[in-house]
């Protein structure tokens, strides 16, 4: 799938300073940058079927935005991969992140943009 074709697909997330607006409104958006790669662009195509995803490609960069939380299963990003994918694995490949990243299992990363879910996972 050509850059042009995945683009045209999902909105584009960033806005230039003078059309945001700032109302005192609480955010409840999580997401995660990743280095473009052929893993990245593979998990950025699963996660972009997912209702309230949103994936904003840049030259360099893959962002993977989500209102409330996103939820990333090693087994399914491993079948869409073709080989293994840890936790360990997937967060170093991810550059960056907003939200509350919490490991829930061994097959399981969560990134909350709720702080009020992620009560239930500290102990």
């Amino acid at each position: 799938m050509s850059v042009a074709s995945r683009t045209a697909t999902n909105h584009n997330i960033f806005q230039k300073m003078g059309d945001i607006v700032f109302d005192r409104t609480i955010s409840h958006q999580c997401g995660i940058t990743m280095n473009d790669s052929v893993e990245a662009r593979a998990i950025a195509e699963f996660m972009a079927k997912k209702p309230n995803v949103t994936v904003t490609y840049q030259p360099a960069l893959i962002r993977i935005d989500g209102e409330g939380k996103l939820v990333f299963k090693m087994d399914e990003i491993s079948e869409i991969l073709g080989k293994d994918m840890t936790a360990e694995i997937f967060e170093v490949n991810t550059s960056t992140h907003y939200g509350r990243m919490v490991r829930i299992d061994d097959n399981t990363v969560t990134l909350f943009g709720n702080m009020e879910e992620v009560f239930a996972y500290i102990e």
